[in-house]
């Protein structure tokens, strides 16, 4: 099994520790990114890292239904190929 079949396989399997660990980078991400480009207070840092990494996350879950649905609808016409 391939590197990227193993990291879906993976993913599929921890769907929830995935969207977390997600969120968590993308936060620590924004932190650091903030920090170094700009002087503001950390409670201001950290109301900016949050609402960077919502947006990540709800970028990252549009494209988990997007492939989800892709892939429901591949199946399905496999199966009508198939029967």
């Amino acid at each position: 099994m391939d590197t990227v079949e193993s990291i879906r396989s993976w993913v599929s399997t921890h769907k929830l520790t995935s969207i977390g660990a997600i969120w968590a980078s993308a936060i620590g991400a924004s932190m650091a990114y903030t920090g170094s480009r700009t002087a503001l207070k950390p409670s201001l840092r950290l109301i900016h890292a949050r609402m960077h990494a919502q947006a990540f996350t709800l970028t990252v879950l549009s494209g988990a239904a997007a492939y989800h649905y892709y892939d429901k609808s591949c199946r399905k016409q496999e199966e009508a190929a198939s029967a």
